[in-house]
């Protein structure tokens, strides 16, 4: 009797230990083994250069399909700057569709023709888009193309329907606050005062009634992040392509955290998972909208029509593909936004395998300029940037292919007909 009780503790003993040891193991962040096992990947992520950051998320579903997540970051750090590039635009997305809501204007949706005026100079106004339907630019439109392509002057139409202030603050009262954005994107002639006055705008519905009229606006943010590493480089060419042998000033640029936006893409794929404070306000069809907009390569898409040559699958999806220009496999959903530009190379994205139900956020940023000058237009994007983010969006892939599940996600609600264009 005596025996059999030892032996019955030593096993439940050891039963006790294996579940505290597995239940240790599921929390170690798996990255850095994830990286040392590439040497390519290994070896850019770990020099400082690069400044690389990570975020990458887990997603484990329960009986009832309901995702859980568990997320894990490399060398993140929401007060060390980087240039977000086009990734800016994606909160602008979401907040343009949210404040359409929030007016709450009969006939006024998505699809209401958008007619943008000049206050002053150098504000250029857009009454015609030849790339839409019906010829005419609207919010919706301007969404697609900035998920379809990166079009920097749909960034800078939802800028300017949004306003400086709104937009910043909306972002902030929702709990994403490390971040600002400021200014419009590839743009000359607006400097830090005309990037805080907006263009007059006017909507009319499918008949041409007009549903709604903002005048010229004026809103500022006073934003204050005190951001490490705002100052870089040894020097940058000015306006009249002249070497200035100084630190190149970000300090009144734009800036997103890559957790904000990582955290911002989870809130709109998976709204449901996040508190009520931090979702936008989207009705169904709008997240609908959103997720085909963010998913459908340029090939898919009939209004705007892009040329498979110019804008192939991986245009604007940088991880797995990234570093080759051919066609993406269908059973392969990326929903994502990238940005590029100064060196920084950023990608945030919520990827689907829905042939081996394999389902991940993932969210990086490398910056590449070896010469330290800006402007010059010599950054390593072909040779550090891409490689790095499609290499580590395969190895991220395959590990998720190989990681246990309790349950296989029923990933149909991702499925789309993308054979009809839109």
């Amino acid at each position: 009797m005596a025996v059999n009780t030892v032996a019955m503790f030593r096993l439940l003993f050891w039963g006790f230990a294996t579940l505290i040891a597995g239940a240790l193991s599921a929390q170690i962040n798996p990255l850095p083994q994830l990286l040392s096992r590439d040497s390519l990947l290994g070896t850019i992520a770990n020099q400082p250069a690069y400044e690389v950051q990570l975020i990458y998320t887990q997603i484990d579903r329960d009986a009832q399909n309901v995702p859980h997540f568990t997320t894990y970051a490399f060398r993140e750090d929401s007060n060390r700057y980087f240039y977000p590039a086009s990734t800016v635009k994606m909160p602008a997305a979401f907040l343009a569709l949210e404040k359409i809501n929030e007016l709450g204007l009969i006939g006024f949706d998505r699809d209401a023709s958008m007619l943008t005026g000049a206050g002053r100079p150098p504000q250029a106004g857009v009454a015609s888009d030849t790339t839409s339907a019906n010829g005419l630019p609207s919010i919706g439109h301007y969404i697609r193309k900035i998920f379809l392509v990166s079009d920097n002057d749909a960034f800078n139409r939802l800028y300017e329907f949004l306003g400086q202030a709104y937009l910043n603050r909306s972002l902030r009262e929702k709990g994403y606050r490390h971040l600002r954005i400021i200014h419009r994107l590839s743009v000359s002639g607006f400097d830090t005062l005309g990037n805080q006055y907006t263009n007059p705008i006017a909507f009319q519905d499918a008949v041409g009634k007009p549903v709604y009229f903002q005048g010229e606006g004026f809103s500022r943010d006073h934003s204050n992040l005190r951001l490490r590493g705002e100052q870089k480089g040894n020097g940058y060419l000015n306006g009249n392509d002249q070497l200035v042998n100084q630190p190149f000033d970000f300090s009144s640029k734009n800036y997103v955290g890559l957790r904000e936006l990582h955290d911002m893409l989870q809130a709109v794929v998976f709204p449901e998972a996040v508190p009520p404070a931090r979702r936008f306000l989207h009705t169904p069809e709008d997240r609908a909208f959103l997720l085909r907009a963010m998913s459908e390569r340029p090939r898919e898409s009939a209004y705007p029509a892009y040329p498979e040559k110019d804008f192939w699958d991986s245009y604007v999806k940088f991880f797995l593909y990234g570093d080759t220009q051919e066609r993406m496999p269908d059973h392969i959903r990326v929903f994502n936004k990238v940005g590029i530009a100064y060196g920084f190379v950023t990608d945030v994205a919520y990827v689907v395998d829905f042939d081996n139900k394999v389902e991940f956020l993932l969210a990086a940023t490398i910056h590449t300029n070896a010469n330290g000058i800006y402007n010059d237009g010599q950054y390593e994007y072909d040779q550090v940037a891409f490689p790095f983010l499609a290499r580590l969006g395969r190895a991220i892939h395959q590990y998720e292919i190989q990681r246990p599940r309790r349950r296989a996600p029923d990933l149909s609600a991702f499925e789309m007909n993308y054979a009809e264009k839109k």
